[in-house]
């Protein structure tokens, strides 16, 4: 489980620029400028508290660390593929599975219960139990 100062850290080593920035519409996006480099922007305003915040920011790495980057004509299955690939490497950054596992055997059975465990919302958390148990992001078809 990586703490939020630990995201912002690999950012940085990473030469990823996190900004602050409002937006009308989103509340976070990435964008990979014409000479390679990764940028982050967040709305502080929008950001619904310190697990959405960890979440968002995973999430925006994740398109950075991958590559999955796509621009507004892109078709809406590239779009999605890239947006799994993003959450893919939020989740097993957020959630390593061994993480996942002992925490269920120490009683965290309830999707509330392991959203709160590992400090995030409960829909990246229904994306992490089915990526570790159903190799899927498909949160709709098991939740």
């Amino acid at each position: 489980m990586m703490p939020l100062g630990e995201l912002y850290r690999l950012a940085d080593k990473e030469h990823i620029s996190v900004v602050p920035f409002p937006m009308e519409s989103r509340e976070a996006l990435s964008l990979m400028d014409d000479s390679g480099a990764c940028h982050i922007a967040l709305d502080p305003g929008k950001l619904k508290g310190p697990e959405d915040h960890r979440a968002k920011l995973a999430h925006e790495l994740g398109h950075c660390m991958t590559g999955a980057f796509y621009n507004r004509y892109a078709t809406c299955d590239l779009r999605q593929r890239h947006e799994n690939r993003a959450d893919k490497w939020a989740v097993r950054t957020l959630v390593p599975v061994e993480q996942l596992d002992e925490a269920v055997a120490a009683g965290c059975t309830e999707l509330w219960q392991l959203a709160e465990h590992f400090g995030l919302p409960e829909p990246m958390m229904k994306k992490a139990v089915c990526l570790h148990v159903h190799g899927n992001l498909a949160a709709e078809l098991y939740f």
